[in-house]
């Protein structure tokens, strides 16, 4: 996780900047796995099918509190020699998936920096859409909000 989150590419657009220090990862990975605990699911590591053993990315589905409520939330994060295959894509579609059908959740949503272009196109490539801006971080650009709603039955 510290290699994936500490990395400056994997934080380019990220205000707060890379984690400095394994400390930091692992009490996030401890925040992870307490989601989990709580809710019954939360964000995967990624790992490639013909590399099971190496981490390329976490993401996935989880809570997270913004615009004044706890939202289901699609979040990812990828190593940089990760980028462009279509990973991102690929969790997202699956995340969704498991959102919607397994977990019968009516929306999710997903917060990305403006200048985020390949996360805006992933969102995008998924159905989401642009539903407003959060001032999450003083004095940088608002987030993005992104939203989909589960298919009428």
């Amino acid at each position: 996780m510290f290699e994936i989150f500490g990395d400056p590419r994997t934080n380019a657009h990220n205000p707060l900047g890379p984690y400095p220090d394994i400390d930091t990862a692992r009490a996030m990975l401890a925040a992870r796995m307490a989601h989990w605990g709580q809710h019954g699911f939360g964000q995967w590591a990624i790992a490639m099918r013909d590399a099971p053993d190496t981490v390329i990315g976490y993401g996935g589905v989880a809570y997270r509190q913004y615009l004044d409520e706890e939202r289901l939330n699609l979040g990812y994060r990828f190593a940089a020699e990760s980028w462009g295959q279509g990973y991102a894509t690929e969790l997202g579609a699956a995340a969704l998936k498991l959102a919607f059908e397994d977990l019968a959740k009516p929306e999710v949503f997903a917060l990305v920096r403006p200048a985020n272009l390949a996360s805006t196109r992933v969102l995008e490539k998924l159905g989401m859409q642009r539903s407003g801006d959060l001032d999450d971080v003083p004095g940088q650009a608002r987030s993005l909000v992104y939203r989909i709603r589960r298919a009428a039955d």
